[in-house]
């Protein structure tokens, strides 16, 4: 089964100004972490993406790139939101550092998050 090539959806974009926001968008059980990013743009699993992290107290813009390992379509059960699940890259460690520091005593807790 082959795939079939897909149009760019463009860069993403991700601001998270909280704690709160960050624990909810994080997936620390995805192997190199993962992002949940909400959005409306139907994605495949496997495929490539591209974006822009704002996160927290960072001075600038983060770019990341990874695969989407994670889908909750438009008009999922229990109200979750639409988005997608970013499997960070290996070369993004710095980027699981910062988030597991501004995360550091909440992970782990079981408050719900975007994903589980």
């Amino acid at each position: 089964m082959s795939a079939s090539p897909r149009a760019s959806h463009g860069i993403l974009s991700l601001t998270i100004k909280t704690k709160d926001e960050l624990y909810r968008s994080y997936m620390p059980f995805i192997k190199n972490g993962g992002v949940f990013v909400a959005t409306q743009r139907d994605y495949q699993l496997g495929e490539e993406v591209f974006m822009l992290l704002d996160l927290m107290e960072e001075p600038d813009k983060i770019p990341v790139s990874g695969k989407v390992v994670w889908v909750t379509p438009r008009g999922a059960q229990g109200g979750k939101q639409a988005g997608i699940g970013i499997q960070l890259s290996a070369d993004d460690n710095t980027i699981v550092g910062k988030i597991e520091t501004y995360l550091a005593g909440a992970l782990g807790t079981g408050r719900l998050t975007h994903t589980m």
